[in-house]
């Protein structure tokens, strides 16, 4: 299993999924929810899948069919996968938050 790249969108894809990890959500509510484009999303996503974080399905028709609208594909945790996640944000965060400058101001200025 290849651990993927934390980039700030890959952390913004992972948070989204950490809200609720036991529910799938489809690519277009993460991009929503993210602000990233569907280019962006789907090469996140096929990542995180490879490295055996998520896992995809595709909808039942009949879910879709009733709705008159295209077929979606959902993305959820794999069964290790949250916790994954969670250190992988943890890490990404610590690594973002440890190297920022403390900006120091005084009052007044």
């Amino acid at each position: 299993m290849t651990r993927p790249r934390m980039t700030p969108q890959t952390v913004a894809v992972l948070r989204v999924l950490l809200e609720d990890p036991a529910t799938p959500r489809y690519g277009l509510d993460i991009a929503r929810r993210t602000g990233l484009k569907t280019g962006t999303l789907h090469p996140i996503l096929n990542r995180l899948r490879q490295a055996g974080l998520i896992e995809s399905f595709w909808e039942d028709p009949g879910d879709h069919e009733d709705q008159g609208r295209p077929r979606r594909r959902y993305y959820r945790f794999t069964g290790h996968g949250a916790t994954l996640a969670h250190q992988a944000v943890m890490r990404a965060e610590a690594t973002t938050t440890g190297s920022l400058p403390a900006l120091h101001t005084q009052p007044g200025h």
